[in-house]
């Protein structure tokens, strides 16, 4: 049985499989922004899902910290690779703080990307700084699965 009733944008999306699959999911995100002189940018990001939130880190220095201050609004990808392809879209605002040390969502995802002992060894490696970290409580939501939730414009 497939859940086609829920429309796009509703974030009771977050529950379908496809979205649950994708947040567990090796796959980087990609984080849409507006850049300092008005222009859209896009960056592929690592992400750590807490249940509620998307949450990613970067150092404070990274050029996308310069233009995401608290209350910016992003949107975030995080897309399948093999057909058919699964994309899960994410809209809102995000949540900006400073976290000494690495943050524990980081970790999380380093683990998730390079399994525990790579993970691990990634983490132990880093030099002692301070994250930026970017929470997105997603505020609308969208699944496609280009078999029962296609783009509108084929749908």
């Amino acid at each position: 049985m497939t859940d086609t009733a829920t429309q796009q944008g509703d974030t009771a999306l977050l529950d379908h499989p496809v979205a649950q699959e994708l947040l567990q999911s090796k796959y980087p995100a990609h984080l849409a922004y507006i850049w300092t002189d008005g222009t859209p940018r896009v960056v592929p990001i690592w992400f750590h899902w807490n249940g509620s939130a998307v949450v990613m880190l970067s150092p404070p220095n990274a050029p996308k910290v310069k233009a995401l201050a608290d209350g910016s609004p992003v949107t975030v990808t995080i897309d399948s690779y093999e057909f058919p392809y699964k994309v899960l879209s994410l809209r809102g605002r995000i949540a900006v703080d400073d976290v000494d040390g690495v943050a524990p969502e980081y970790a999380a995802a380093a683990t998730r990307y390079f399994g525990a002992e790579q993970g691990q060894a990634w983490i132990s490696q880093l030099p002692p700084m301070v994250m930026r970290r970017m929470t997105l409580r997603p505020e609308w939501v969208g699944v496609l699965d280009f078999q029962t939730r296609l783009p509108s414009a084929i749908s």
